[in-house]
């Protein structure tokens, strides 16, 4: 998809590049660290459950459960008591990338899709249409 990507929307490298350096060394923590990473797709108009797992190559039958997008980054942002400098920092991270997306895409929604070993997708669609956003994965039993 990067390619795809890469050939059709030059537009949308600025914003990619941007994703990208807003995620370098953030980690997904569940029970295994995943790194976030800056995830590009095709053009759509709009996003479903459909769109997401025909565009991250799922399988039609695979579990997708969809998260609010604020709900999804609270967790990942709030800043609690106890947080050393390393905690707030990655908090910190997590809420400027946060903002990025959702000042810059359309849409933004989180996608869970499997079980125990999930795809975890926060996306949206860029002003020229493209899905955009990050991915990770996440380990629960």
């Amino acid at each position: 998809m990067q390619d795809f990507f890469q050939k059709n929307n030059k537009k949308g490298r600025a914003l990619f590049r941007e994703i990208e350096r807003a995620s370098d060394g953030l980690v997904y923590i569940s029970e295994t660290d995943a790194p976030v990473q800056a995830f590009s797709g095709r053009p759509t108009y709009t996003l479903t459950r459909e769109i997401i797992l025909e565009q991250t190559k799922g399988k039609a039958g695979d579990p997708v459960e969809e998260v609010s997008f604020d709900a999804f980054f609270d967790r990942l942002t709030a800043i609690k008591d106890w947080f050393g400098a390393r905690e707030r920092a990655r908090a910190e991270k997590f809420l400027s990338l946060q903002k990025l997306l959702k000042e810059n895409l359309r849409q933004p929604k989180v996608y869970r899709i499997g079980k125990i070993q999930i795809e975890i997708y926060a996306v949206g669609i860029d002003k020229d249409g493209y899905l955009m956003g990050v991915k990770t994965k996440a380990v629960e039993t």
